[in-house]
C-alpha cells in the first residue's frame, strides 16, 4: 500500500520545489548572484559559439564562391608549360559526364603601370564567351562592357586596381611583361598601353586588385603564346567532388598533361581556415565548461544551506531519488534556460550581422573587417543548423552532468546529522 502512493519521478511536487529553491531569497541572495552567473555564462558561451562558427562558415563558403567563381575547379597544364593542340583538348574534357565547361586561357605575370603608380598583377587572356560564364565576374561588371571584347583590343580590370592606379573607363593602362621579343642581346621586356574597357568588382580584394582579363587572340600575340595557351580551365557540376573528375579527366588526357584543383591550389589557405575553426570551438567551449562549473558550486551551496529542509522531507518519507530529482532539475533549469536564451541571442545576432558591425564601426570610428585584410567586403555569417543544434545539445549535458555530484551530495545527506544541532 505504502509502494502505491509514493510520487511519481518528476512528479509535480518536485517540480515545485525546484523552482521554489530557484526563486531569490535575501538569506540566499548569494547562492542566486553564482545562479545568474551560470545562466549569463552558459548563454553567453552558446551565443558566442553560434556566432564564431557561423562566421567562420560564411566566410569559407563566400571565400570559395569567390575563388570558384573566377577560377576553374581544375586546370590542365602542358608539361612543357604550353599545350599546343588546345581545341581538342578542350572538347575531350567537355565531354566528361560531369563538366560543365572547358575553356583555353593565356596566363602571365606583369607590371602594370599608370602615371601615378606601378604594381604587379596577372593577366589572363579569354574568350569572350568564357569570360561571360565565369559567375563572378559576368555579375560583377561596375562600368563598361563585355560586349564585343573579343575585338576591344583592351582590358577589363579589377575595382581596387582602378582605385589605387586612379585611372577610369577609357583611360589607358601600360602592361609589361618580362617575356618579351628574343634579340642577338637576349630578351627585351614587352611593353603595350591598352584602353580600359570595363571595370569589374568580384568582392574578394586580391582578384578585384590584382586581375586583368585581356582579349584571347591578343594575349596569345603578347605572352608569345601563338597556336598554344598556358592551361585549360575546367568547371564541374559539384566541386566539392572535384576528385572524382580528376580521375575521369586524367584518364582521357594522359601521362603529359597536369591536373590541378581547386582544393590544391588552396590547400594551405583552406586547411588554415580549418584548424583556426577547430580550436576557436575548443576554446570557446570552455566558456560553456565554465558556466557549467558554476552550476556546481551554486548546487553545493543550496544543498548546504537547505540540509534542514532536505532532513525534514526525508523524515516525510521523500525518497532519495526525490531529494537527487529535486536539485537535478534546480540546476538542468539554469542550464536549459541559458542555452535556449543563448541560442535566441546567437541566431538573432547572425540574422543582423553586418548592421551591427556597421554600427561598431560607425560608433568607434574604425573598419572592424577591412577587406584588404580578409578579402570580403562584408562580414557574413551562414548557420549550420547541424552545429547549432550540437552547440545547444552539449551545453545541455555539460549543464546536466554539472549537477549530478550536488544532486547526489544532497540525496546522501544523513537527517540525523542534518538535525542533530537544530
Amino acid at each position: 500500500m505504502t509502494a502505491s502512493r509514493r510520487t511519481r519521478p518528476f512528479s509535480a511536487f518536485e517540480w515545485l520545489l525546484s523552482m521554489r529553491y530557484l526563486r531569490a531569497r535575501r538569506r540566499e541572495g548569494f547562492i542566486s548572484v553564482i545562479a545568474g552567473f551560470s545562466f549569463v555564462g552558459i548563454m553567453l558561451g552558446v551565443a558566442t559559439l553560434i556566432i564564431v562558427m557561423s562566421v567562420m562558415n560564411g566566410f569559407r563558403s563566400e571565400l570559395l564562391d569567390k575563388i570558384l567563381g573566377v577560377n576553374g575547379h581544375l586546370v590542365v597544364y602542358g608539361a612543357a608549360g604550353q599545350i599546343a593542340g588546345f581545341d581538342e583538348i578542350v572538347e575531350q574534357v567537355a565531354g566528361v559526364p560531369g563538366v560543365t565547361r572547358a575553356a583555353p586561357l593565356v596566363e602571365g605575370q606583369v607590371m602594370v603601370s599608370t602615371a601615378l603608380r606601378a604594381s604587379g598583377a596577372l593577366v589572363r587572356g579569354m574568350r569572350e564567351s568564357d569570360l561571360r560564364k565565369l559567375e563572378g565576374l559576368g555579375e560583377g561588371i561596375r562600368a563598361g562592357t563585355l560586349d564585343g571584347f573579343d575585338e576591344a583590343e583592351g582590358v577589363a580590370i579589377g575595382a581596387r586596381m582602378a582605385f589605387r592606379h586612379g585611372v577610369a573607363l577609357g583611360d589607358t593602362i601600360t602592361i609589361i611583361s618580362p617575356k618579351g621579343a628574343v634579340t642577338p642581346i637576349g630578351v627585351t621586356p614587352r611593353i603595350k598601353s591598352y584602353p580600359i574597357v570595363a571595370i569589374f568588382e568580384v568582392g574578394m580584394s586580391e582578384y578585384d586588385g590584382s586581375f586583368i582579363f585581356m582579349p584571347f587572340s591578343e594575349s596569345q600575340l603578347f605572352f608569345n603564346h601563338e597556336g598554344t595557351v598556358s592551361a585549360v580551365e575546367v568547371m564541374v557540376a559539384n566541386p566539392d567532388e572535384v576528385t572524382a573528375y580528376e580521375a575521369a579527366i586524367g584518364n582521357i588526357l594522359g601521362e603529359d598533361m597536369r591536373l590541378v584543383s581547386w582544393r590544391e591550389s588552396n590547400a594551405t589557405f583552406f586547411n588554415a581556415l580549418q584548424v583556426e575553426r577547430n580550436v576557436m570551438f575548443l576554446i570557446l567551449t570552455l566558456i560553456v565548461l565554465v558556466a557549467a562549473l558554476n552550476i556546481v558550486s551554486g548546487l553545493i551551496m543550496l544543498v548546504k544551506d537547505k540540509g534542514r529542509d532536505i532532513a525534514i522531507l526525508r523524515t516525510m518519507g521523500a525518497t532519495r531519488g526525490a531529494i537527487m530529482r529535486i536539485f537535478l532539475i534546480t540546476g538542468a533549469a539554469i542550464g536549459f534556460v541559458g542555452t535556449f536564451a543563448g541560442l535566441v541571442l546567437g541566431l538573432v545576432f547572425c540574422a543582423n550581422i553586418e548592421t551591427v558591425r556597421q554600427f561598431i564601426s560607425r560608433l568607434t570610428g574604425t573598419e572592424l573587417f577591412s577587406p584588404e585584410l580578409y578579402f570580403l567586403s562584408q562580414l557574413p555569417a551562414e548557420i549550420d543548423p547541424m552545429e547549432v543544434g550540437a552547440v545547444a545539445l552539449m551545453a545541455l549535458v555539460l549543464s546536466l552532468l554539472a549537477t549530478l555530484y550536488p544532486s547526489w551530495r544532497a540525496a546522501r545527506l544523513d537527517p540525523v546529522e542534518a538535525l542533530r544541532y537544530e
